[in-house]
């Protein structure tokens, strides 16, 4: 899946102050290459929301965090729903993973990727990131608010509109959530029960596997309690 179209005012990364190291240039231009519009654009929503949150919080970047590891975090953490990095793990990890090769083979230092990975990894586990960091945190609320909404509040009056001009949205929520299910579609293995690909799978092609299905299989010989089914 290749970004074949761009939008023609998403391309002046300078006016967003983006940062700009060999390395995050090098991410930009990956993510470009290997993602639709939509993705891209999310992907980058997702650090300048995070950013301004980490703002309106008091938080500093290059003080209080790692503003590079929080770009590269909301950048890549969408390449698992990408064939650059399609396998057999839910698209969290798998994105995870790919986003941690590639940055370790750009040399940058271990300590810098795990929180990069961790961010990734868990940026659809709710109540998990903040336990790890800040950058892990920014980046699940820049990547969330993306997608719900849910802190819009605390952004500056006109700020996600001018987010939105330069980088447009084309129906992210609705076609994010068409690309994870056609990934586990072709490959179930990618929904694993209870995660939030097998919610999608469920939602979108009609079938999962629920845990008191795990359950009643288990050969334990476990009965239901009263007044409870399984389905």
């Amino acid at each position: 899946m290749t970004n074949q179209t761009r939008d023609p005012v998403a391309a002046d990364a300078a006016a967003w102050n983006l940062p700009d190291a060999d390395i995050c240039s090098a991410a930009m231009a990956l993510v470009h290459d290997v993602s639709p519009a939509f993705l891209t654009n999310h992907c980058i929503r997702s650090y300048l929301f995070g950013r301004e949150l980490a703002a309106a919080d008091g938080l500093r970047g290059g003080a209080d965090y790692d503003d590079e590891a929080l770009f590269l975090a909301c950048l890549l953490h969408d390449l698992g729903i990408t064939e650059y990095a399609d396998g057999d793990q839910r698209f969290e990890v798998e994105g995870a993973d790919a986003a941690a090769r590639f940055l370790r083979e750009r040399g940058m230092p271990e300590d810098r990727v795990l929180p990069v990975w961790q961010a990734i990894a868990l940026h659809t586990s709710l109540g998990l990131a903040q336990r790890f960091g800040t950058v892990q945190e920014l980046a699940f609320r820049g990547i969330s608010l993306d997608v719900d909404g849910v802190e819009k509040s605390s952004l500056p009056a006109g700020f996600a509109d001018r987010v939105h001009a330069s980088w447009p949205r084309h129906d992210l929520g609705f076609a994010i959530a068409h690309s994870i299910a056609a990934g586990t579609r072709a490959n179930p293995q990618k929904a694993p029960p209870f995660s939030f690909p097998a919610h999608l799978h469920e939602a979108i092609n009609g079938s999962s596997v629920a845990f008191l299905d795990v359950v009643a299989d288990n050969g334990w010989g476990d009965r239901p309690l009263p007044n409870t089914t399984t389905r």
